[in-house]
């Protein structure tokens, strides 16, 4: 028996994704929304809505105390968080669970686990789970830092324990640099995550960015759902994801989807995961992170695993037994998936924020789209400025890269500025095509393209970009009658932030 009613605590595509999923299997579906997201595409679609005044994410999406009093009141007897927001906090489960409802996700403990970095490298460690050299404990001091850095040799990353995204991230290619790169790291990720602790790890040049969808129910099953090629990158955020990777062989398959399922079996995981690994140009992989929900790229994998992972989270929080076992689970064909965003590639890739005038959709064979908006949605400064996600599907790589281009070609958005032409450009790269790029193909290949005078900006300096995205909203708020509050914008919304 399934629940009767789901509160879903996000917005936008994912959203409606749920709802999607939810309504399939008999179950009605309660929104939120904030004062920006009054008439957002997923209100429209749910069974019922409720408002939550406000519009920054802090006091909206974030605002737990409201969040569980709408939850009493709609008899929502499940939530399902999407991802982001409140997905991987563990306080946030566990007050789910005092308020006597189910949590559609892993356990607070399991997500507490892996919620720290340096504790998840512990975790691995402790397990045989091979991890990327470096520190699992915080490092305290600069000395610290320089000594342990010249042990293991440069380049070397400093990264901040508590959070991912590229934010309290920085690269340290020699000692003269890691004084300044070590405050800046720290001083970054207590700004992002209010923990301003830091590791270091070896920097591992031209990976590739692989991970491994896990399913895992609550009576101690596992199965995998194959790997994902999440290499396409910009600022650490993933701009173009496949499955399965194009490099993968067999064996090395076999034992990454092993080792994924014994990470998760190391944290008592139950429900959706992404084991997230980097893979060296011999193939060597290595543990980087555990995400404890659904990923924005979920849809490559249940295009080639014919699985709807939103309903396969239902029926486990549910407390059902995965219905299928690994031996059932076979790679059909292959899928590609591009995230459109509302954003400038002529202005540093900024957000681009506005009315959509028009919004026609692509068609096509093996083409899906989830879509989070419509003629006529707004698009805000406060929230991350994804509109959809394109994905096709193909009995090969090449197949479903042309049905992609296709699609992008035929799609229609007008009323702000879009990545699309960008991501037609990565989609005719040679190296992309021939499926031996790494998450260095952006840097490398593309930034040289780019007028020079927002070269340093897209590489690397997420302080900059933050410091130029802050510039034009402040220039909007003096100009505003509203007068937006630049802080809570900057602290709450995450348009950069690791997808």
């Amino acid at each position: 028996m399934y629940f009767k009613k789901i509160l879903i605590v996000n917005r936008g595509e994912i959203a409606l994704r749920i709802i999607r999923g939810a309504r399939e299997l008999g179950i009605q579906s309660v929104a939120l929304y904030s004062d920006a997201d009054l008439n957002s595409l997923h209100v429209k679609y749910a069974d019922e809505s409720y408002h939550l005044s406000g519009t920054a994410a802090g006091e909206t999406y974030l605002n737990i105390e409201k969040i569980l009093e709408i939850a009493r009141i709609s008899g929502a007897d499940a939530i399902h968080p999407g991802y982001g927001f409140l997905s991987e906090r563990a306080h946030f489960i566990e007050a789910v669970e005092r308020a006597g409802l189910v949590f559609i996700g892993p356990s607070s403990r399991s997500v507490e686990m892996m919620g720290s970095k340096t504790g998840a490298r512990q975790i691995m460690q402790k397990h045989g789970v091979p991890f990327v050299p470096g520190t699992t404990e915080p490092v305290e001091s600069i000395e610290e830092a320089t000594a342990f850095a010249s042990g293991i040799g440069y380049p070397v990353l400093i990264k901040a324990s508590a959070g991912g995204g590229g934010k309290g991230m920085k690269k340290v290619y020699s000692s003269t640099e890691m004084e300044d790169a070590f405050f800046s790291a720290k001083r970054e990720a207590l700004s992002a995550f209010g923990d301003s602790a830091v590791y270091i790890e070896k920097f591992i040049e031209n990976p590739k960015h692989i991970e491994v969808q896990i399913l895992g129910d609550k009576h101690g099953n596992y199965v995998h759902v194959f790997e994902r090629e999440c290499s396409v990158q910009r600022r650490h955020q993933k701009i173009i994801e496949e499955s399965p990777s194009s490099v993968m062989d067999q064996d090395t398959r076999r034992r990454i989807t092993a080792t994924a399922i014994q990470a998760a079996k190391a944290c008592g995981y139950y429900n959706a995961g992404t084991i997230e690994f980097l893979m060296d140009e011999n193939k060597n992989y290595y543990f980087l992170e555990m995400n404890t929900r659904l990923q924005v790229e979920h849809p490559v994998t249940e295009m080639i695993s014919g699985l709807d992972l939103v309903k396969e989270q239902i029926k486990i929080a549910a407390g059902e037994r995965l219905s299928f076992s690994q031996k059932d689970l076979k790679i059909n064909g292959h899928a590609v998936e591009c995230r459109v965003y509302a954003e400038d590639p002529d202005n540093n890739f900024l957000p681009s924020t506005g009315k959509i005038t028009f919004h026609r959709l692509p068609t096509g064979p093996g083409v899906r789209v989830d879509e989070g908006i419509e003629a006529g949605s707004e698009v805000t400064v406060y929230y991350d400025p994804m509109l959809s996600k394109v994905i096709a599907h193909g009995a090969t790589r090449e197949t479903a890269i042309e049905r992609m281009k296709m699609a992008l070609s035929s799609y229609s958005i007008t009323g702000v500025q879009t990545n699309i032409s960008v991501l037609l450009w990565l989609l005719n790269n040679d190296s992309f095509l021939s499926g031996k790029y790494s998450i260095n193909l952006i840097d490398k290949e593309f930034l040289p393209l780019v007028p020079g005078k927002w070269k340093d900006c897209l590489c690397e300096d997420l302080e900059d970009a933050a410091a130029a995205f802050a510039a034009i909203l402040r220039e909007r708020a003096r100009n505003s009658a509203n007068n937006v509050r630049i802080n809570e914008v900057l602290d709450d919304n995450l348009w950069y932030k690791d997808e």
